[in-house]
């Protein structure tokens, strides 16, 4: 949340509500990850990978039960971590389209 707040502090209203409306619609909740994780245990293991971008990994999960289970009890006990770091990333890219749209507001990679 504070990575946020940094990125909103160098925005103006109308781009802070737009950057909140994009980004909302592309993070992913901690929730969804752990659920699909579960899944993996029950049928399609490599989901939640698929869901945060990890194409390779997932294929691999898939085609492997989750590294014979191992791969996908550590996703389930890192979910959070796995959301975080892809919600970072979707932040950062949001700032650059919004950046881009408006002629630049300093480097989207700031922190």
């Amino acid at each position: 949340m504070a990575y946020i707040q940094q990125i909103l502090q160098n925005m103006t209203d109308q781009q802070a509500q737009q950057f909140v409306n994009i980004y909302r619609s592309r993070r992913k909740d901690p929730q969804i990850i752990l659920l699909t994780a579960l899944i993996g245990f029950f049928g399609v293991a490599g989901v939640q990978r698929f869901l945060v971008g990890n194409i390779g990994l997932g294929i691999v999960y898939l085609l492997t039960a989750g590294l014979c289970f191992i791969g996908t009890i550590v996703d389930v006990i890192n979910h959070k971590k796995i959301a975080f770091d892809y919600n970072i990333k979707e932040a950062r890219f949001v700032q650059a389209l919004i950046a881009g749209q408006t002629g630049g507001m300093g480097s989207p990679y700031m922190g």
